[in-house]
This record gives structure tokens, sequence and C-alpha cells, in this order.
């Protein structure tokens, strides 16, 4: 465009854009790029966003939900990745960013730092602790497994349930075990088979591989839908040597899928030689005990009361007597002394009457309502009344 004032050329904001834009994306068409992961966010759309940096700069990154379905695992706040990618200008913005294609850590020791960071959150958090895990079954009726429905794995614990313990009932939740989803899948059957009411024991089993192919059971959402999960689980992944986040997290873990079901079944054998062990021990303890029995009756039949009953009843009935005797006996005798006192206080209380006193010739004076007992108490201006034995007889008051 032109200024009509002074012939000067210009460029609109856009157009500015779009040239920088062509400029940068075709000179750089693809791009291998590592750094370290920072502000790490993925939208709701699926997509993911985050900035790529070193030690002097920062880039903006993004990667679409179609691409980033082949990531194996969760990216995270201060991992090394090297990604791949061509460098785009987001108009809207001024800004250029990577638009990434694939994305993979820069070395194993990248998994490894990833793998100790969520092991020591989880650990923080008790995750792992003894006291949370729940107790296995010792005969399971029903297990749940989850694994790849194809995978030898499953093959392998099927022979082993059928060799130990045929009559257990194996329900299998297919599973993608490796790759982009796995771990979203492992979730989503560990919760399908807990919705189920007559799981005993839930199996997650892996065969071997690499650090990349067992990452899925290194994610945070598996150890806490493990965690979560109301039926106790077991983990079989990959070798003997290979440890994940979802063994620490598991109620108990084997080391290989064949040892998970082995340690998840009883064994036939052992329930045979426990059946004749019981059976013969019940047995001889029957025979003991009904041997012990006999005796104990015999020695009760051949006791004296069971000899001479008719004895022993008339020996309890002369004691019976005795002490019907003993109890009159001691009845009578109380009735005794308690007659004898109550003689003794009525004679007593008979030789301190009025009457009797006054028979022996004594007198009673009254004045007023009191009785004289003293000379200088007799008042001779008031008139008295004699109480004798056989009369009473009034004083009046002398008049001089």
């Amino acid at each position: 465009m032109q200024d009509l004032f002074t012939n000067t050329e210009y460029l609109t904001v856009s157009e500015l854009t779009k040239q920088i834009k062509i400029t940068v994306e075709s000179n750089f068409p693809e791009v291998v790029v590592i750094g370290e992961i920072s502000n790490f966010k993925a939208h709701v759309s699926g997509h993911w966003y985050f900035n790529l940096k070193d030690q002097n700069a920062v880039i903006s990154c993004t990667m679409w939900k179609g691409l980033n379905n082949f990531v194996f695992f969760t990216p995270q706040d201060g991992i090394k990745i090297i990604v791949t990618g061509r460098i785009t200008v987001y108009p809207l913005r001024g800004s250029y960013q990577i638009d990434v294609r694939s994305m993979k850590p820069a070395g194993i020791g990248e998994l490894q730092a990833a793998f100790e960071k969520l092991k020591k959150k989880l650990l923080q958090e008790g995750l792992f602790d003894e006291s949370v895990k729940k107790s296995i079954p010792q005969f399971p009726q029903k297990i749940g497994i989850i694994t790849a429905k194809d995978g030898a794995a499953f093959q392998d614990m099927i022979s082993v349930a059928k060799r130990r313990f045929p009559l257990v009932e194996l329900v299998i939740a297919p599973s993608k075990v490796q790759g982009s989803g796995a771990a979203e899948s492992v979730v989503e059957s560990i919760e399908s088979l807990n919705k189920q009411p007559d799981i005993d024991l839930i199996i997650i089993a892996r065969g071997g591989g690499s650090i990349e192919d067992l990452w899925a059971f290194n994610e945070e959402i598996v150890a806490r839908g493990i965690f979560n999960s109301k039926i106790p689980i077991i983990t079989g992944i990959g070798h003997e040597v290979d440890f994940t986040i979802a063994d620490f997290v598991a109620d108990l873990r084997a080391p290989t899928p064949s040892a998970a079901m082995e340690i998840a079944t009883p064994n036939a054998d052992d329930f045979f030689v426990f059946i004749n062990e019981f059976s013969y021990n019940s047995s001889q303890k029957l025979v003991q005990l009904c041997s012990e029995k006999r005796r104990q009756v015999n020695q009760i039949l051949n006791s004296y009361g069971f000899r001479y009953p008719f004895d022993l009843l008339r020996n309890k009935t002369q004691r019976t007597d005795t002490l019907i005797l003993k109890i009159v006996n001691g009845i009578d005798k109380k009735f005794t002394d308690y007659r004898s006192k109550v003689e003794l206080k009525t004679k007593i209380i008979e030789s301190n009457s009025i009457q009797r006193t006054l028979k022996k010739g004594y007198v009673l004076v009254k004045q007023g309502n009191k009785y004289i007992q003293r000379a200088v108490k007799f008042n001779k201006n008031q008139s008295a009344k004699l109480k004798f034995y056989d009369a009473d007889i009034e004083i009046p008051i002398e008049n001089n």
C-alpha cells in the first residue's frame, strides 16, 4: 500500500506477519530440538501446549491430539525430551512456535528421573504403605485379568490356572499394555472389574520389555487406579528385574505374569494332600475321642453310685432327715430362749408397777398436774389428791 501524501510504501501488520510466516516456515520445514519441558498443559480438547527451554532460551510448542496419541509417556515439567516438528508462526500473537510431530525422552536417564520423581511423590502420599495394602484371598473363585488378550502372558496365566486350580474362573478385561493410551486403558479395565460384585482378585500382567515398553505402568493415573481399587491387585509386569510404579502400589508384586497366577491360585495337589491328611487325622481323632468317651462312661457305670443306687438314695435321704431335725431343734431352742427372755422382762415390769407399790401401803400425792415427790414442794394453800391402792382422796384447802 502507498501513503497518498508522502508516496511511502507500507505493510499492514497482517501482511508483515504473513511474509514472516512464509519466510520462517519455508526455511524450517523440519527441526529436531532437544530441551526441557516447562508449563506443560494438556487441554480438554486433547491438544498439548508446553514450552521447551534450555539455559538461555525458551520456545513455545504445540502438539495436536492426533499426533500425541503416539507418545508412550505422559510429559512432565522438568523432563528433557527430543521433539521433531516444524517452525510455524501464530499470526494472532505474532509469535513463532514448534509444531511438534513426534516426541521422545532424551535418553533412558530422563525416564529414570521421571520414575524417581513420581515414586518419591507417591511414597510421601502413603500409596506404598503396607498398612493400606489389602490381603490376598487364599481361595479366589473368580480372578480378573488385565492384559493384552492376544499376548503370550495371558496364555501363560491360563495354563498355570488350569494346572494349579481348574475350579477358578478367569475374567479377562482386555487392555493396551504398551504405547499411547495404554495407561488410560489399564485404568478403565480396573474400574470395569471393580463394578463387578463377584471378582475376588485382579492380576495386572504384561510380558517383558524395555523401559519404554513398560512405561504405561509408571504413569500416575495407573498408580492411583490401583490404589483406589476395592479389589486386591497382584502385578506381574515384565521380568524379575523389572520394577514399575504399579508394583509399588499393588497389594502384592510378582516377578512375572506366570508367577502372579502361581501366587493367586492354590495348588490342587496340595488340596488332595490336605484332604487326605485331614481325613486320616480326623479318623484317628474320632477313634481316640470315642475311646475316651467309652472309658468315661464305663468309669461312671462302675462307680459306687451306679452300683448301689438305692444305698446312695438312702444315704441322701438320711442326711436330709438329719438336716431337717437339726433345723427344727435349732428353731425350738431359739423359741425357748426368746420365751425365757420375755418372761423375765414381764416379771421386771410387774415388780416395778405402780399398783403393786401402792398395795404395799405407799401413797401418791398430786397437786395440779404434778406428783409431789418432796415435802418442800408441797403447797399448803393448794388442794391435793391422795392416791391409795384402793381409792383416791381429795384434800381441800384449809381456811383460817
